[in-house]
């Protein structure tokens, strides 16, 4: 495991995740990061006509500056994920009829997983916002199959309605780019932004 910079790897929680995700927190816990999770009541963009990284990218920055706000001395983590097949953007399911509906959808097929990340510092204004990518290959399931999965997890609150961290091979064929991004967060590309954010200027406003 590549070493955290001085001020991720310290004692106070320096690092803020604006997400209430139980697999990003998950994520950060794995590789060492010590934070706090702190969410505001936010509006997301729902709109699929901005197409899919506008709209993550948005979406991350929507969630990680308010919570700036509350933390201005702090580095504060916002996120946004969602699957893409074509040109139908499918976040998190409504209802199960609906869960069911995507998982069919997918079933068999290649689709994208888009996560957008904004980093941010409140004090100085300083914000790193980035895309990954990443491709996902379902297997063919039966209409059986299918049901019996989504009785094993809860896909409501899960884009595209599956759980990339609870697949044990029984659904996902491949993955092309970062798996860690069809999870919640690409882990590789944050940690060198995060270090790159620590480390190539101060973090304080009046330099």
């Amino acid at each position: 495991m590549n070493a955290l910079p001085p001020a991720l790897a310290g004692r106070e929680p320096r690092l803020v995740l604006a997400s209430s995700s139980p697999r990003r927190r998950d994520l950060l816990s794995k590789h060492g990061f010590v934070f706090e999770v702190l969410t505001t009541s936010v509006e997301e963009l729902k709109d699929p006509s901005c197409g899919p990284i506008p709209l993550v990218q948005k979406n991350a920055q929507l969630k990680a500056w308010p919570v700036a706000s509350l933390r201005p001395d702090c580095v504060v983590i916002g996120a946004d994920t969602v699957v893409a097949f074509g040109d139908q953007i499918l976040g998190k399911p409504a209802d199960l009829l609906e869960a069911a509906e995507m998982l069919e959808l997918l079933n068999g097929q290649e689709h994208a997983v888009h996560t957008g990340v904004c980093i941010v510092h409140g004090l100085s204004g300083r914000e790193a916002v980035f895309i990954e990518t990443t491709l996902v290959r379902f297997h063919k399931l039966t209409v059986q199959e299918r049901s019996l999965y989504h009785q094993r997890i809860d896909p409501l609150d899960k884009a595209g309605a599956y759980a990339a961290q609870d697949d044990h091979g029984d659904l996902i064929a491949s993955t092309t780019g970062s798996f860690s991004n069809v999870v919640g967060l690409p882990m590789e590309a944050l940690k060198k932004h995060l270090t790159s954010f620590f480390s190539t200027a101060t973090l304080d406003p009046k330099n």
